[in-house]
């Protein structure tokens, strides 16, 4: 069954800057005015950061398709998570009584899609020996910074529900999200044919018994 689609954004930005939240305050959806440092606030806020960390990478894995072709598939779903991840800010800068029936959100059809194509992606990959440091590539390095900023803004959003409500469609997109970052960051390095570097106990200073 199809899904009905979302209000398109009803906002014109006009200048960028307005003083309203000079005192420490800000608005959500529907006009409350809250204090910056409000649970919901620190909830959507690293959501936005994720966002960008996801620009980042999606930024390299275009300029790498010019070499490496299967690139653009996964820049093609970083856009798709960069449009995903602003629907999960808007639903949670609204408090629930004030979120509209068409408003964007996440939706279990968000979540089974990022599960699909990680099953996918993970077919082509060798099963790990190890954990993985990363920093085998740049676009690695770059997907596992969004894979903890992922696991903070789940983090908040679970610590967000405790004392209001939150989607459960939220927390289980990020918390699929953040797999789909690691199977990402292993996939494009594959693709790449960068080598994974992978964690070693003994590489440690004191782990070492060559000094």
């Amino acid at each position: 069954m199809s899904q009905e689609p979302f209000d398109a954004p009803r906002l014109a930005i006009n200048r960028v800057y307005t003083r309203q939240g000079d005192a420490g305050e800000t608005g959500l959806v529907g006009g409350q005015r809250v204090p910056k440092d409000s649970a919901r606030i620190a909830c959507y806020g690293t959501v936005d950061e994720l966002n960008a960390c996801v620009g980042v990478a999606r930024a390299t894995a275009k300029e790498m398709s010019a070499r490496t072709p299967e690139m653009a598939e996964l820049a093609a779903i970083l856009l798709r998570v960069q449009h995903e991840l602003f629907n999960l800010g808007s639903i949670l800068a609204t408090p629930p009584e004030a979120v509209h029936p068409k408003q964007a959100r996440i939706t279990d059809v968000e979540i089974a899609q990022l599960e699909a194509e990680m099953d996918r992606m993970n077919q082509d990959l060798h099963p790990l020996r190890s954990f993985v440091l990363p920093g085998g590539s740049r676009i690695d390095a770059e997907l596992h910074v969004a894979r903890t900023v992922c696991r903070r803004a789940e983090r908040e959003c679970v610590s967000l529900g405790r004392v209001e409500s939150v989607p459960g469609e939220a927390v289980r997109y990020l918390n699929r999200l953040s797999d789909g970052l690691f199977v990402w960051s292993r996939w494009a390095g594959h693709v790449a044919r960068a080598p994974e570097t992978l964690w070693e106990p003994n590489q440690s200073a004191s782990g070492r018994s060559d000094g």
